[in-house]
């Protein structure tokens, strides 16, 4: 029925590749659960907590691990016996908003948001409250890991993974999807008013939609580099970077593959809000960056609109945010210069600062 969400398909009815995405996720979870007695709540995406809790107690039991699963949603006094048949080294699992209101003890050790598509007038595309994990499951046969907080795992263990998988699958599609920002990247790159004859580098390339302006702005003798981390993604770009003669690499924004100081500027279209660490990431463009170079930091919505588009609240402290983007790139070796946020775009620029 029109507006009713999708149920999540049963194992039998995922493909191999499918089915190896889901155990990668909750392998994931599961790791970064630790040892000891553990709660663990999921809640968000209303018809797929309690599949998802399944699938998460299957697999903790399947690898030797304890594991009591609290269900229906609604407390009550079948869920109190099971919870207290659990033992000292039990995960405890339980799903929906009604055990979220009631944890076993005091509190849930680790709060997992499930991130679905808007439903009707209600949305769920952002980040639930106190949350720890968030699992985007806009594709219920492919889910994927879009923040892990960091007391329960570092970056390395989970974010390869994660980013390249939500990529992977929306890369043949990006351009037909998003195909009318191009003008929207090449007035931006017009904009800022790039070295003629240097070397820049697009971070987070994606399918190259910048690669043909970022040529026209460095001229025949500059030297244009697109860079991913997603091997489907340099696939798509391959026609952009044919017609820029752009060089594609596969590589990670957290470590580039250039020496230092080795660019005049570098291009980032909606990178910081998928890394981890935007500080961190910031650090890392700036190292590669001469000083006197330029960041142009880009999306061709702007903050609102992205955010409405989401279904999530626009907060204050998001990477993007003025206030948080000047202190963020005052830390790592930028000064910020230019900060323009309306609907239809997000666009900054930012200097780098002599060493």
């Amino acid at each position: 029925m029109a507006g009713e969400p999708v149920s999540l398909p049963a194992w039998q009815a995922l493909t191999e590749e499918q089915s190896r995405r889901w155990v990668e996720v909750l392998d994931h979870v599961a790791d970064a659960l630790g040892p000891g007695a553990v709660s663990v709540v999921i809640d968000g995406g209303v018809a797929h907590a309690a599949v998802v809790a399944d699938r998460l107690a299957d697999r903790l039991r399947a690898s030797g691990r304890p594991c009591t699963r609290l269900g229906d949603g609604t407390p009550g006094a079948e869920q109190d016996s099971r919870r207290a048949d659990s033992t000292p080294d039990s995960v405890t699992v339980a799903d929906g908003s009604g055990w979220l209101a009631r944890p076993p003890t005091g509190k849930w050790d680790v709060v997992v948001w499930l991130r679905t598509p808007p439903v009707g007038t209600a949305a769920n595309g952002g980040r639930g409250p106190g949350c720890d994990i968030v699992i985007d499951l806009h594709d219920p046969t492919w889910p994927v890991i879009r923040h892990l907080s960091d007391r329960l795992a570092p970056h390395d263990r989970w974010y390869l993974s994660e980013s390249r998988a939500f990529f992977a699958t929306r890369a043949a599609t990006w351009d037909t999807k998003f195909g009318d920002d191009l003008p929207a990247y090449a007035a931006a790159v017009t904009e800022a008013d790039l070295l003629t004859g240097g070397v820049v580098v697009d971070i987070g390339c994606g399918t190259g939609r910048a690669l043909p302006a970022l040529r026209d702005a460095v001229g025949p003798y500059g030297i244009v580099i697109g860079l991913d981390l997603t091997p489907q993604m340099l696939t798509a770009a391959r026609g952009h970077a044919r017609r820029a003669a752009a060089e594609l690499i596969l590589g990670d924004a957290r470590n580039l593959p250039f020496a230092d100081a080795s660019v005049d500027a570098v291009f980032a279209a909606g990178l910081l809000t998928h890394l981890p660490d935007p500080e961190a990431g910031l650090r890392e463009l700036a190292r590669i960056t001469r000083p006197g170079g330029r960041l142009v930091l880009f999306h061709p919505s702007g903050r609102a609109a992205l955010a409405a588009r989401h279904g999530r609240p626009l907060r204050p402290d998001e990477p993007l945010a003025e206030t948080p983007l000047r202190r963020s790139t005052a830390h790592t070796g930028w000064h910020l210069t230019v900060y323009d946020d309306p609907a239809h775009r997000f666009f900054a620029t930012a200097t780098r600062r002599d060493a």
